[in-house]
């Protein structure tokens, strides 16, 4: 379907914002593509579609590996945007094969299940003292307490980036992932430039130091691939250690954080759920994906069209650009039973809020630990945890999280 008229779909709309899920429903009963002008993209809002076309070679996350600017329709960057494309552009996320393939299979060993599973110590040792604090307090920002801390902990350890200089993790990556929202802002551009050049000197200096004194850290195991120890075939260049660095930081916790803050959201407008959960912790594990469901951190992620495609009768040309509607697809009632309800027990849920393809969430094993971790110490430690304050949702669509959770333990 190619209209887009009075659709409810207004990813500037707070209310929309607040709960774009009905609009996802009409967005669904129009059909299986729907053009919307104001961002110039095709939206998919089915979950069988969303599937497919995160696999299909035809789409791609970026198109420079086949395509000059020129011969794809599309215009250069601005040049003042230059650090933020820099950065973004050599980080596998933003690479198809050959260069994600090399990338991604040197990373890939650090988030192995058998290696993410000897992190299972520190990271419920981490949770248990965040959660511990905030009992001591009787309270305070689940987000700023708990959320955070830990997921920003966890991949700055691995990476090996010293404790001191942590504080300035989340702030660099706030203000570059304001880039990944629809029609960013020339203020939000000039934020994420600013961020991007500062995060990428930083990284510089620490790569300078790792090559003089390696450790058994990440970045060092990067160092030692842009030095060429495992073959020609499988070298980095600095800029791809630095990118890669940066991509792990903002990917390894960005979502952990607001699937932390969504979930629990979730539970206390939901008491019957919170209470079955209280009342039986081996619903962790179905819990956990429940909730990534129900309200997705990532509610869209873009692909380029590399060669036509055909949807429904629709033919999309290259050059143009699709959204993936991650919310939607989740809450897609042709997979779902009864999407709307948040069903902790759920068993059958194919969601994808990790993505799909070669792009699949290489973390998802991680941040499932660092949810199991917090939920399991909340459960154990505060058992009385209650809403203090109704919270107020951040006005990003893309990347979907609150302002902060305001909670007592009673």
């Amino acid at each position: 379907m190619a209209g887009s008229s009075a659709l409810a779909f207004d990813p500037w709309d707070p209310a929309f914002v607040a709960d774009p899920y009905p609009a996802y429903a009409e967005l669904r009963a129009r059909g299986r593509v729907v053009r919307y002008a104001p961002t110039d993209q095709w939206l998919v809002p089915h979950h069988a579609d969303v599937s497919a076309l995160l696999r299909d070679r035809r789409l791609g996350r970026t198109y420079q590996h086949r395509f000059s600017h020129e011969e794809f329709g599309k215009s250069a960057p601005p040049a003042a945007h230059e650090p933020f494309h820099t950065l973004n552009d050599h980080g596998m996320l933003d690479l198809e094969p050959p260069d994600h393939t090399r990338i991604r299979r040197l990373v890939s060993k650090a988030f192995t299940p058998r290696t993410v599973e000897r992190l299972k110590p520190y990271v419920q040792g981490l949770a248990d003292e965040l959660v511990a604090d905030l009992v001591r307090d009787g309270g305070g920002d689940l987000l700023a307490d708990v959320a955070e801390p830990l997921p920003v902990a966890v991949i700055a350890e691995m990476l090996g980036i010293p404790e001191a200089d942590r504080g300035q993790l989340r702030p660099w990556s706030a203000a570059i992932c304001g880039m990944y929202e629809l029609n960013p802002s020339e203020d939000t551009a000039a934020r994420a430039v600013r961020a991007s050049a500062e995060f990428s000197d930083y990284l510089r200096e620490l790569i300078a130091e790792r090559r003089r004194r390696p450790g058994d850290d990440l970045i060092s195991g990067l160092i030692a691939a842009q030095d060429g120890g495992n073959g020609a075939g499988s070298r980095l260049t600095e800029q791809e250690v630095i990118s890669t660095a940066v991509l792990l930081l903002n990917a390894g916790h960005e979502a952990t954080v607001n699937a932390t803050v969504n979930g629990w959201w979730a539970l206390f407008r939901n008491p019957g759920q919170l209470a079955a959960l209280r009342a039986d912790h081996s619903l962790i594990p179905t819990a956990i994906e429940e909730l990534m469901r129900y309200d997705t951190p990532l509610q869209l992620f873009e692909r380029w069209v590399l060669d036509d495609i055909e949807i429904d009768g629709t033919v999309i040309p290259r050059g143009a650009e699709i959204a993936l509607l991650f919310g939607s697809a989740n809450h897609d009632p042709a997979v779902f039973p009864d999407p709307a309800r948040l069903d902790l027990s759920r068993a059958d849920n194919p969601h994808i809020s990790f993505s799909a393809g070669i792009h699949y969430c290489i973390g998802a094993p991680l941040a499932r630990l660092e949810l199991t971790a917090s939920m399991t110490s909340l459960l154990h430690r505060a058992p009385t945890l209650a809403l203090s304050n109704e919270p107020t949702r951040k006005p990003n669509f893309v990347i979907r999280g609150l302002e902060g959770l305001r909670v007592e333990v009673r």
